[in-house]
């Protein structure tokens, strides 16, 4: 099975600020979040081939960082979509008529600091599980809450109740899968017009829901670039 990554770095960032998408941002290095997210799958042995998802408007710019750093496993740049789950089909799209047997892994070019070990126990999981994503353990307290009021940048809720945090974990990336398994399920939903999904998961969850999705134990520094003083990290 080849294992293809499928960076995803479409989005515009909007809460970082700035006149580009965050993603070509630098950290406290000087190098991008793109150039650390990019570099971290190149070095994976478990990782055959790259592919980078970004807005039309920035192939460019994604072009010259490839060239700039020499990256063996990037293959193809492919265009974004305006929504996550329509990045991730064009992804999905320019690789599901290949004739190999292939899994995709699904990861936001926002989480810069993923780890070797993470990748590697992903990519141990596709061996025997067809869905396979990262997580972590909730540590904080969790509310289920009722919205009473939105407006003028004031929000108001009121408690509804506390759940279990054993019940719960935090989303990460990457989110790997079987070609078979997130092509069939992307494609069901391509035909639901009503489609709704903020990740790869909540898709194949959806679509195909007696598949079962296996759990990575993730890390809290594989977080998600978001507000601009992140980038200090």
């Amino acid at each position: 099975m080849r294992n293809i990554a499928i960076i995803l770095a479409g989005g515009v960032g909007n809460r970082v600020g700035g006149d580009k998408p965050k993603q070509l941002l630098p950290l406290a290095d000087g190098r991008t979040i793109l150039e650390h997210s990019v570099d971290a799958f190149e070095q994976a042995p478990s990782i055959d081939e790259i592919a980078i998802v970004m807005h039309p408007d920035y192939s460019a710019e994604v072009q010259r960082l490839c060239a700039q750093n020499d990256w063996q496993k990037v293959a193809k740049i492919i265009p974004g979509g305006s929504e996550r789950w329509e990045s991730s089909w064009h992804a999905i799209v320019a690789y599901m008529n290949e004739d190999e047997e292939s899994a995709l892994w699904f990861h936001d070019a926002a989480r810069p600091f993923v780890s070797q070990r993470i990748l590697a126990e992903v990519a141990l999981a596709l061996q025997t599980h067809r869905a396979v994503t990262v997580a972590v353990p909730v540590a904080e307290t969790l509310y289920r809450v009722e919205r009473l009021r939105a407006s003028a940048g004031e929000n108001e809720w009121k408690v509804e109740g506390v759940p279990a945090r054993s019940e719960y974990m935090r989303a990460q990336t990457p989110q790997a899968f079987h070609m078979e398994i997130v092509a069939n399920a992307y494609m069901k939903a391509i035909a639901d017009e009503a489609v709704i999904a903020t990740d790869d998961v909540g898709i194949v969850r959806k679509y195909a829901p007696k598949e079962p999705i296996y759990i990575v134990e993730g890390e809290e520094e594989n977080r998600k670039i978001t507000f601009a003083q992140d980038l200090k990290a």
